[in-house]
């Protein structure tokens, strides 16, 4: 069986080897990303305060800087943990068959059903880049990971759309897979205020998605 990793996939072989298809607009897409709560003083202070400091450093931050600390912050604070429902999983290895080959990799986050350990994945973070001189594609691995969830919650009879973000430096992009197309977003720059801010809902937003898709576990106390 041909075996295929995420740090090999580009759009061009994902679209040629898988038959993936881009388009330009998604409605699963546009609702995810204009999510529009208000966000409460605490939140608004602490993204104010990440934005500011990534502003003075993401000239010269290497991935892992960018991770410590302003992506984890984010995630932090919004809290992808739902006890016995779902978590966020960091450096985990998937993989699926799809069309008779393994598609296989390390993600830097994975969002999944589980609690100890990722079980059906439902959104894929991939790839910290710095600004400066990024190897690799990072938007080709992103969508690898996602075709890999999606395969499993097709394996365990969940067809849901399959959500995923990647980073260059200070850009943000948001993903949707559903079926065989997919959809990304335009940049949103991190180190403008009012595209943090958007970030953030648009985080918010997807632990929404996590929290619906997750509503029939009951967990006692």
């Amino acid at each position: 069986m041909e075996k295929i990793n995420f740090s090999e996939c580009t759009l061009s072989k994902m679209e040629e080897t898988f038959n993936l298809v881009p388009t330009k607009k998604s409605k699963l897409l546009a609702e995810w990303i204009e999510a529009d709560m208000e966000l409460s003083a605490f939140h608004q202070e602490t993204v104010c305060g990440l934005c500011e400091l990534l502003q003075d450093n993401v000239s010269h931050w290497n991935e892992y800087d960018l991770s410590l600390h302003f992506i984890g912050p984010m995630f932090s604070t919004v809290n992808f943990t739902a006890r016995l429902r779902f978590n966020l999983f960091a450096q985990h290895t998937l993989s699926a068959e799809v069309n008779q080959i393994m598609l296989s990799g390390r993600v830097d986050e994975v969002i999944a059903s589980g609690y100890r350990s990722p079980k059906l994945p439902f959104f894929a973070f991939n790839e910290y880049k710095k600004e400066t001189d990024p190897n690799g594609d990072p938007q080709g691995q992103a969508l690898a990971a996602m075709l890999v969830g999606q395969q499993q919650n097709k394996n365990s009879d969940k067809n849901f759309p399959i959500y995923g973000c990647y980073i260059i430096g200070r850009n943000w992009f948001f993903m949707v897979l559903e079926g065989n197309k997919y959809t990304t977003s335009e940049a949103y720059q991190s180190t403008k205020y009012n595209d943090a801010l958007q970030i953030f809902r648009i985080l918010l937003q997807l632990k929404t998605y996590c929290l619906e898709r997750t509503s029939h576990i009951i967990v006692e106390d």
